[in-house]
């Protein structure tokens, strides 16, 4: 993406970018474009559009100051485009990250990182996971290098440019919780190269009641479902009581509702065991 015309230097951080939200299908750049640089000097203008060329009814505007960009927020957020259309003007979250569900167990690492570096630019990662959701299928995390090159990377692979050969294949934005479950199963990082240059690996789950005995005793585990989203994703509180510890572990954790058997009670009880056990590691290795 070109900076907008009359920019001189090199482009501003990433943090000065606002994401904007709830735009009618019918209103492109030509009106957009003037009424956020009424605000700010702007540096780019990004309206996501659809394979068939309408607006996807949210766009990202990047400004060459915070201050400019904070007086956007300010100034536009709830603006009426026209009567009963007010948008959203927000801080941009800047992900970069995004999953691809539904793959088929033969997909090797090789040809799909061929096949994203085909159809999409800013790649930093790719990873390939047993899917925690599905039966024989496999899904992949890719990093970008940048909000912007995820951003339109995840547009070109939903108009289905990667072409794996398998139908149901989807791709979004990677939900943190899904990457922490998917860290509890691999246990290891999902990228190779980790913010930081610290690896920030994770055990692989087994079986709670064993793994805690082999500690201290039999523990005892207390769960309760606090929370329920729609797409299936579960909040537990959990306490667990541990002989030979002087008090009850207790805390949240989030479970996927999949149907495959373990109960989600049981999914909260693995994921405390491996909290619990890294807990008492530490205690233990440092006494």
């Amino acid at each position: 993406m070109k900076p907008l015309g009359g920019w001189v230097g090199g482009p501003p951080p990433a943090s000065t970018e606002v994401y904007i939200a709830r735009l009618p299908q019918d209103i492109y750049e030509n009106t957009l474009i003037p009424l956020f640089q009424s605000v700010g000097k702007l540096y780019e203008f990004r309206l996501m559009l659809t394979f068939s060329g309408l607006n996807r009814g949210f766009a990202y505007a990047r400004y060459a100051t915070l201050q400019d960009a904070r007086r956007a927020i300010a100034v536009l957020h709830r603006f009426q485009l026209r009567q009963g259309c007010a948008i959203i003007v927000c801080w941009s979250t800047q992900k970069r990250e995004l999953v691809i569900s539904g793959l088929g167990t033969l997909v090797s690492q090789q040809e799909l990182e061929a096949r994203v570096q085909m159809v999409t630019e800013g790649i930093h990662s790719v990873t390939l996971h047993d899917s925690p959701c599905q039966r024989q299928a496999k899904l992949a995390v890719l990093k970008y290098k940048s909000h912007e090159a995820a951003a339109l990377a995840r547009k070109a692979l939903m108009e289905g440019n990667l072409q794996l050969g398998k139908s149901g294949v989807r791709v979004d934005w990677l939900d943190p919780q899904l990457k922490k479950k998917l860290q509890l199963c691999e246990g290891e990082p999902l990228s190779s190269q980790v913010q930081g240059g610290e690896s920030q690996a994770v055990p692989r789950p087994v079986a709670p009641r064993l793994s805690l005995q082999n500690v201290l005793g039999t523990p005892v585990f207390m769960t309760k479902c606090v929370q329920v989203k729609p797409n299936g994703w579960q909040k537990y509180w959990y306490q667990v009581v541990v002989p030979g510890w002087p008090v009850p572990i207790s805390g949240f954790t989030w479970v996927l509702s999949d149907r495959q058997g373990q109960s989600e009670h049981d999914k909260a009880k693995v994921d405390a065991a491996l909290h619990i056990l890294h807990l008492l590691s530490e205690s233990l290795g440092a006494s």
